[in-house]
């Protein structure tokens, strides 16, 4: 079946053909690990490995890679205000988010390089790029890309170099050629990090990571480069300029990217008091129902946050889950609907489309084939189905459930009723069984 993507790069929806018939090279944009992840990294991460495992349920094999940026000057200015090193910011961080992907069952990359680790490859693409023309230095502060040398910049976001603004995404700098140019090497300044270099102490530019980690490990060109609709520019924009004058090689065929997270109507951040961490939501939330939200809508689409729109998450995530552990395996699997939700899925992951032929088909009682078709898609979607394990049960209507079972076994029969009927109110049945009870949330 042909799979098809929207290319931000040609701004169309392009049939996918991988370099290599059999295989695909993947590298996502990974966390700055400055603080713990909020509900745009779990959009992210949800959405590119509902890639990596479709792309493998339709027989690719999948290298796929995802940095940790540990370096950068977001990383410096936190571990000052919190007056730690950075290597105990950045590794507490990063386990957090490691911790809180595998939560909401995002599959950990095949490889994921530290910046860090990479500083040699780093300098050695400047030290390409000064040889070809595309650098200058700045006395006192670092060595600059000079975006006017590069012919093809803002062919990724459309970006016009006449266009751009001082001052719009960094402080103005006013010795730069271009407003645009960035930086590739910051000179050494006090109480930060160094390391040597042919043109004295110093650090990587944030945009340089990228693309060194990406050359090294999967070479070039790769089949696909994704992120956030955030890092179009001036990120991507800024790798493919200095990738490619570098390396002289296209550096990737596809670029991804999924939309962003809004808190009721409004772009999440800490300054408007709406940021919501992944840790925060999981106190009140199953990780599925994070997982189902982010599914099922478009990658691409903007996702609204509301307290309301995961609350109707959590009610459909239940309710698929509660038709799905009534399910008996009859050992077939409904061959029709596998190969729409493999259509669905093959126009540029359309997850919502897909979901919704996962519900038609559990809603029609004369289909079968229902349990082994819940299993292979699972295998993409990752929602924990079939699990029996993953269904959380609110405290309150547990609380209740004991307090009936004991009024049970006291032979209180009028108060047993009387919780009964009060779950019932609440939305939930009670079975009693030789086992004990078993609670079932009503299914509309």
């Amino acid at each position: 079946m042909e799979i098809k993507i929207y290319n931000t790069l040609s701004k169309k929806l392009e049939k996918f053909k991988p370099l290599d018939s059999k295989n695909v090279r993947i590298y996502v944009c990974g966390a700055t690990v400055n603080d713990v992840p909020h509900l745009g990294h779990a959009k992210q991460q949800i959405s590119f490995d509902i890639l990596r495992k479709f792309l493998i349920f339709m027989g690719y094999g999948v290298k796929y890679v995802s940095n940790i940026t540990d370096i950068e000057d977001k990383i410096i200015k936190k571990s000052n205000e919190l007056n730690i090193p950075i290597n105990e910011l950045t590794k507490k961080n990063e386990e957090i988010h490691k911790e809180d992907y595998k939560k909401i069952n995002v599959l950990a990359p095949d490889v994921q390089p530290h910046a860090t680790k990479y500083i040699s490859e780093m300098i050695d693409l400047i030290e390409r790029l000064e040889k070809k023309g595309f650098t200058y230095s700045i006395e006192g502060d670092g060595i600059y890309y000079d975006i006017s040398k590069y012919k093809k910049y803002g062919s990724l976001s459309r970006q016009k170099i006449g266009d751009l603004q001082s001052g719009t995404r960094v402080k103005i700098n006013e010795n730069k050629k271009n407003p645009g140019d960035f930086v590739l090497w910051k000179f050494s300044k006090n109480d930060e990090p160094s390391w040597e270099s042919p043109w004295g102490g110093g650090r990587p530019g944030w945009h340089i990571e990228c693309s060194a980690m990406s050359h090294s490990i999967l070479g070039l060109p790769f089949d696909i480069h994704a992120g956030g609709q955030d890092l179009i520019f001036p990120h991507h924009e800024d790798e493919i300029a200095q990738s490619e004058a570098g390396y002289g090689e296209k550096m990737a065929n596809y670029w991804m990217h999924n939309g962003m997270v809004n808190v009721n109507g409004e772009k999440m951040s800490k300054s408007l008091n709406n940021f919501k961490t992944i840790r925060e939501l999981l106190k009140a939330y199953s990780p599925m129902v994070i997982r189902y939200f982010v599914v099922s809508s478009h990658y691409r689409k903007p996702t609204d946050f509301s307290t309301n729109a995961l609350n109707d998450s959590k009610n459909s995530y239940e309710r698929i889950k509660r038709l799905t552990l009534e399910l008996k395996d009859d050992g077939k699997i409904n061959k029709k609907s596998l190969e729409l939700f493999k259509k669905a899925m093959s126009e540029d992951l359309n997850t919502s489309k897909a979901l919704a032929v996962v519900w038609e088909l559990l809603r029609d009682s004369s289909k079968n084939g229902k349990y082994q078709f819940i299993k292979k898609i699972d295998e993409v979607f990752c929602l924990d189905l079939l699990k029996e394990d993953n269904l959380l049960i609110p405290i309150e209507i547990s609380v209740l459930a004991k307090d009936r079972e004991k009024a049970r076994k006291e032979k209180d029969w009028k108060k047993s009723d009387a919780i009964r009927d009060e779950l019932l109110n609440k939305g939930w049945t009670i079975e009693d069984s030789s086992k004990g009870p078993k609670l079932n949330k009503k299914i509309n």
